[in-house]
């Protein structure tokens, strides 16, 4: 529910009354205005008697919450999140770029692209170093030396790292290895794993399920908040429909709609949405005309060679080409890039 305050309150009254809330057990969230003065109050409120704050004369109006998501919902905080890897705020004016290969396959092979996507103006490498595959005989990935790879060239070029983390047992790994955790599709409601997520201090890529609703991706979301981190950051990476003539169906329209009702920042996987490379560049500019905060995006110098995905990979004078027209449809839209 939320509680907003009367207009010139004694502040000695409010904060008997979060002391109050407190008291039974819920979790208060605050959001400051000029004229405004408005707290966020999650936890199991469903039994809850509202009126009984009216008993409080600082309280000017209480208002229950319907959506199931409470901490990832913009009625709690009407200002947008920005998530701050490293020095790169995702989320704010600057439309933020992560590239690199589908998987890490040697040293020189994540050198070489990491090198010329940052170039290129990427601001964020992003490479499989355990990849989840549909068919079990289907490369799997280097596994943790992958992971360290990634980070040793990401630390030659200063660039954060963001990697798919597919199971708990490797959490500490990922700590220590990379920059932002990835969580795919196939585990988007592995809740025992966001739950786990949700304890340490570390921002979060959350993908959106093959066929899950947007509720079901911000309740997924709701999961790692509730447990206490609330660096996440939406990708939204198509969604599966009958359509074959691309690998998923890219659903830009989650961008508008996320951005209304939550104050996360949404990022797009153009590449997974389509499969195929000559689709990235046109959706990847309509991603950015609708609002999304950044872009994954898989770059290979030899995509005819790649372990996985070659054939949805950019080489990287077409991402060059690409990153000099996503700099004028940003500015078209107030961001830079």
């Amino acid at each position: 529910m939320i509680v907003k305050i009367k207009k010139g309150a004694n502040q000695a009254d409010v904060n008997r009354l979060l002391e109050h809330l407190k008291g039974l057990g819920f979790d208060i969230h605050s959001s400051f205005g000029e004229s405004y003065q408005v707290y966020g109050v999650v936890g199991n409120t469903a039994g809850f008697d509202i009126r009984s704050l009216y008993g409080h004369r600082c309280v000017d109006s209480v208002i229950r919450i319907q959506e199931p998501f409470k901490k990832v919902n913009r009625k709690i905080k009407s200002e947008d999140t920005i998530v701050d890897v490293n020095g790169i705020k995702i989320g704010g004016k600057e439309i933020i770029i992560m590239a690199g290969p589908c998987s890490v396959e040697s040293y020189e092979q994540v050198d070489i692209i990491a090198k010329a996507v940052k170039e290129a103006g990427a601001k964020i490498l992003r490479g499989g170093a355990f990849k989840p595959r549909t068919s079990p005989y289907a490369y799997q990935g280097m596994g943790i030396e992958g992971l360290k790879i990634l980070h040793d060239v990401g630390s030659k070029y200063d660039m954060p790292i963001v990697s798919e983390l597919m199971d708990k047992d490797y959490i500490d790994d990922f700590i220590k290895y990379v920059d932002i955790i990835q969580i795919g599709a196939r585990n988007m409601q592995n809740f025992a794993l966001l739950k786990e997520l949700g304890k340490i201090d570390k921002p979060i890529l959350l993908k959106r399920g093959f066929s899950n609703t947007i509720e079901e991706w911000l309740m997924s979301a709701e999961y790692i908040m509730a447990g206490g981190n609330e660096k996440v950051i939406l990708c939204e990476r198509g969604i599966r429909t009958f359509e074959p003539y691309t690998r998923n169906t890219l659903d830009i329209s989650t961008v508008p709609i996320v951005k209304k009702v939550s104050h996360l920042p949404v990022i797009i996987d153009p590449s997974h949405a389509a499969g195929k490379w000559d689709l990235i560049e046109s959706l990847s500019l309509a991603s950015i005309a609708a609002g999304a905060d950044g872009l994954i995006i898989e770059v290979h110098h030899e995509p005819e060679k790649a372990f996985s995905d070659g054939a949805q990979s950019l080489k990287p004078k077409k991402f060059h080409n690409l990153m000099n027209k996503a700099r004028a449809v940003a500015a078209a839209v107030n961001k830079q890039l």
